[in-house]
């Protein structure tokens, strides 16, 4: 059931990194790149840092959906993109699941709870980092202004706590990505942004 839930979430990852891709007018090539890189790359970076073989070099699905999502974007990606706030919704579940899941695979590794947290986060948005980078813009976490990064980081939070209580396993999962999901759902129906520098105007943008 994990891996399944972690496959739904790589998926959705993947078609965000190929939708980057083709408004980058980059080639299959590289549209495959970002969705591999969005999907899978907060993941490595998590069980790098870990030092564990990376969880996306286990099994072939890890790659072969990125793949699969990269392929359906290049065909059709203008009805991908009027989907898209149905694609917003799955991702923030995979926020709210990558976060936990991430949180607690480092706490099982021995770490403190306020590292344990800082590595659910990167395995939540380490991937985009990467995507961003390689599309040669700015990473959206420098300018969180539609606040993705907060929900991890609450999530993250509350997953170290629960887990520090010895409350771990599913329902500890489930309630710290419900959490993230939640926040990050407000977020976009309610328009909610991080505030901006003292005296700093807000260009409106997303």
């Amino acid at each position: 059931m994990s891996q399944a839930l972690d496959l739904i979430g790589i998926f959705v990852f993947a078609l965000s990194g190929a939708l980057v891709g083709v408004r980058r007018r980059l080639d299959v090539v590289g549209m495959t790149v970002l969705a591999e890189m969005t999907a899978l790359g907060g993941g490595i970076l998590r069980d790098l840092i870990l030092n564990v073989r990376p969880a996306a070099f286990s099994s072939t699905g890890y790659v072969v959906v990125p793949a699969v999502a990269a392929a359906i974007v290049f065909f059709w990606h203008p009805q991908v993109e009027r989907v898209m706030p149905a694609v917003d919704v799955l991702d923030a579940a995979g926020l709210g699941l990558f976060c936990a899941v991430g949180t607690e695979k480092a706490m099982n590794y021995g770490l403190s709870p306020l590292h344990g947290a800082l590595l659910g986060v990167t395995t939540a948005v380490g991937g985009g980092i990467l995507r961003d980078v390689l599309a040669g813009q700015i990473p959206l976490l420098l300018y969180d202004r539609q606040l993705y990064a907060v929900p991890a980081m609450l999530g993250s939070a509350v997953m170290a706590a629960l887990y520090t209580l010895d409350l771990h396993g599913w329902p500890a999962t489930l309630a710290s990505a419900v959490l993230a999901f939640g926040l990050r759902i407000a977020a976009m129906r309610l328009r909610l942004r991080a505030p901006l520098a003292r005296g700093v105007a807000s260009d409106q943008g997303p």
